[in-house]
């Protein structure tokens, strides 16, 4: 029983030596959890970080060649003249040609022909040839920097003062649609173009498309023109002239030239038409809108009518009044040539018009017939 007594505290005490170290060992492992924890929160943490820095020194330069070309061609013409004086790389993607003709024939493609842009060129060559020295180019670009800041909106207009138009080569011009498009935009060049109803549609001149020279007014979005001297007038010069009383020229025939008639006996009875006309042989010609009549002899009917057949088409001028000298004319199919005389004036070329062309002359219809 002694002994009993003796050994009984022992069972105890080595139990909570037990738990001891047991408590301790599961500290240990804790201890050994937290810290794992605790490193891979913090390698996540750095990776994130880099991932971070990795895209913050990432550029547009840095995507492939396809998707720059689509982002830039979704700017303005402004945004992209900016982007093109951020670095070299960046001007020579921004001023490419094929980023500037879209811009170059959405805005001006329907009163700036491609002979008002070779001509434009020619010119730029005979001033290269007389002031600039091909052999110096400069580049005013600055390099490109580890990180661009892109111009996601244009805070300043590029089109304030002139840009430099000269080409820096003799052989050609460089970048030449973004030079051509700023030349417009800036109104520093006169290009031949086409204006309907000229001089404030004066009642002489309505329903007729006359030779100019024009340039751009943009504080007004209008443009101003040169007409060549009439006779013993002097040069006239009209302001304050709207978009859509302008026109390329359709033809490359110039306003002393007669256009050559390649479609008189295609002609028929209600087709539109223009006819060059001049007051006499000193004025130049004027594009007067007209349709094609029916013979006097004709019921009109068209399932009948043999008009087209006849030797003489008959041009009708609906504007003027039945009795009206202007009201009808007549000529000869075979015969390219003018006609006319000092009195009723003289008859010369004559375009068949598409349907467009014809509708733009029916906007411009008068309210009442002329006299």
């Amino acid at each position: 029983m002694n002994s009993s007594l003796q050994l009984g505290p022992l069972f105890p005490l080595w139990l909570a030596l037990a738990v001891v170290c047991n408590l301790l060992t599961f500290k240990d492992k804790l201890n050994s959890l937290m810290a794992m924890r605790l490193r891979r929160k913090h390698k996540i943490q750095s990776n994130a970080e880099e991932d971070v820095d990795d895209s913050a020194s990432s550029t547009l330069l840095d995507l492939p060649d396809l998707p720059i070309d689509i982002i830039l061609s979704k700017l303005s013409p402004q945004t992209l003249a900016v982007a093109a004086s951020v670095c070299k790389e960046l001007r020579e993607k921004c001023s490419a040609d094929h980023m500037w003709q879209p811009h170059v024939q959405g805005k001006w493609g329907a009163i700036a022909g491609d002979s008002a842009f070779e001509e434009w060129k020619h010119n730029c060559k005979g001033l290269t040839n007389s002031h600039v020295n091909p052999s110096r180019s400069e580049d005013p670009s600055p390099p490109c920097k580890s990180r661009i800041i892109w111009p996601l909106s244009c805070m300043w207009s590029p089109w304030e003062k002139s840009p430099a138009y000269l080409p820096q080569k003799m052989d050609g011009i460089s970048n030449a649609y973004m030079k051509w498009y700023a030349t417009l935009e800036t109104g520093t060049y006169w290009f031949s173009a086409q204006i309907y109803n000229r001089e404030h549609g004066h009642a002489g001149f309505l329903l007729s498309c006359y030779d100019a020279e024009l340039c751009y007014d943009r504080q007004t979005d209008t443009f101003k023109a040169r007409y060549p001297p009439h006779g013993s007038c002097s040069p006239f010069l009209e302001e304050g002239i709207s978009w859509d009383r302008v026109r390329k020229p359709p033809v490359s025939t110039t306003a002393h030239e007669l256009y050559r008639s390649f479609s008189l006996k295609d002609l028929r009875p209600d087709d539109h038409i223009e006819v060059q006309w001049r007051r006499n042989k000193r004025f130049p010609y004027g594009w007067w809108y007209g349709v094609v009549g029916h013979l006097t002899v004709c019921d009109k009917d068209s399932r009948y009518c043999n008009c087209h057949l006849d030797d003489m088409v008959w041009l009708e001028f609906n504007q003027y009044p039945p009795e009206s000298r202007w009201r009808r004319t007549g000529l000869q199919r075979n015969m390219h040539t003018e006609k006319g005389d000092d009195t009723e004036g003289f008859y010369a070329g004559v375009r068949k018009l598409s349907l467009d062309e014809a509708s733009s002359w029916m906007r411009m219809w008068p309210t009442e017939p002329l006299e």
